[in-house]
């Protein structure tokens, strides 16, 4: 899996359903958002981020990284 950035978007981080947990840990307000499952495409986590003072630097290492240093896994 590619690495996430501040510039992946929303729609390519929820192809991993481990990455749910950990921004509904960061309460990530999008994930209860109606709006944004139209927006999704052009949801990056930066901008998101940078919206509502979450901490995206630690959000990244934890998307990034697994307990184990497994990366995330895809259900496809």
């Amino acid at each position: 899996m590619p690495k996430i950035t501040k510039n992946t978007t929303l729609a390519e981080i929820f192809k991993f359903p481990e990455a749910k947990e950990i921004l509904a840990k960061y309460n990530l307000p999008c994930l209860g958002c109606p709006l944004a499952k139209f927006e999704m495409e052009n949801l990056k986590i930066g901008d998101i981020c940078k919206m509502y003072s979450i901490d995206l630097e630690n959000l990244l290492k934890e998307l990034n990284e697994r307990p184990k240093g497994e990366r995330l896994r895809s259900h496809e």
